[in-house]
């Protein structure tokens, strides 16, 4: 298992937060994901076939990017 956790800025309200929990825990291999409006921060278990390219994918395409 592995954790990883982006900061996240366009998080804005508890929508988004939702959005972002519901998105990333379809995601196979993705076993938890907190995400946090006051830190704009969201932490992410998973593990195979789950890999930090394919969560940044996704978080972009559902327009939440990581900062980089």
């Amino acid at each position: 298992m592995t954790t990883i956790t982006y900061t996240v800025p366009a998080i804005s309200c508890g929508h988004c937060v939702h959005t972002i929990q519901t998105e990333l825990s379809v995601l196979e291999g993705v076993s938890r994901v907190v995400a946090s409006e006051a830190t704009k921060a969201v932490t992410i278990d998973f593990e195979d076939p789950a890999t930090p390219d394919r969560i940044e994918a996704l978080l972009a395409e559902i327009h939440y990017p990581v900062a980089k």
